[in-house]
């Protein structure tokens, strides 16, 4: 079973991969944990890239869909696999078409997480997380049972991210619109994209995932 989680930052991609690795016990692939093992393996493509990034230059497709490559001759891609982060542009769903049909592959899934923009900025800049033991909350949507008290670890000390801001997170969805969102219809020509609900609770989105998979 080999699949893309598309959708925004913010969608909940990463939560409803890991629910799919568990379940069917194929790995999740992210782009930059496997650039990571290739510089630190020190193989030829590892060492492209490291020279690449030492510059502070954007790796190259070509080295990304070769390191991808590289990684679906592993052991524990025999069964499928679920690319995280990769592609986002119409250039690299090409390159990767090519290497799987290279290997005599293909895609079964590409599921976009559809999501409302609004209510998406809305998620992420109400999230904060307990300094302590990292326990997840929200403004709105998942407040301490007592303010100001983690309910895991009793802690009084808080966090936000960064980059969690308004003007930050409307930018990464204008970059998504404009340069992820064509991969939409080029899928859709393939008979191959699927499509669930990324704004209903974690649960519903499993199970709407769940009932693509299956069929």
């Amino acid at each position: 079973m080999r699949l893309i989680l598309l959708g925004p930052p913010g969608a909940g991609k990463g939560t409803q991969a890991q629910r799919l690795v568990e379940r069917h016990g194929i790995p999740q692939l992210s782009t930059g944990d496997m650039l990571r093992a290739a510089v630190k393996e020190g193989t030829e493509l590892g060492r492209r890239a490291a020279a690449i990034m030492e510059r502070g230059d954007l790796v190259p497709d070509e080295v990304v869909v070769g390191i991808i490559d590289e990684r679906l001759d592993h052991d524990d891609c025999a069964k499928g696999f679920i690319l995280d982060g990769f592609p986002r542009t119409l250039g690299q769903a090409e390159a990767l078409d090519s290497m799987l049909a290279a290997k005599g592959q293909s895609l079964d899934h590409v599921i976009e997480m559809k999501v409302n923009d609004q209510a998406l900025v809305e998620r992420i800049t109400g999230r904060f997380t307990c300094a302590k033991c990292g326990a997840g909350y929200h403004d709105r949507f998942k407040t301490p049972k007592v303010e100001g008290v983690c309910d895991v670890c009793g802690s009084t000390e808080f966090t936000r991210r960064k980059d969690d801001t308004a003007e930050t997170v409307t930018s990464r969805l204008k970059a998504y619109h404009e340069q992820t969102a064509p991969l939409l219809p080029y899928y859709g020509a393939k008979g191959v994209l699927g499509k669930v609900d990324g704004m209903a609770d974690f649960d519903e989105v499993t199970r709407q995932l769940e009932a693509i998979v299956a069929a």
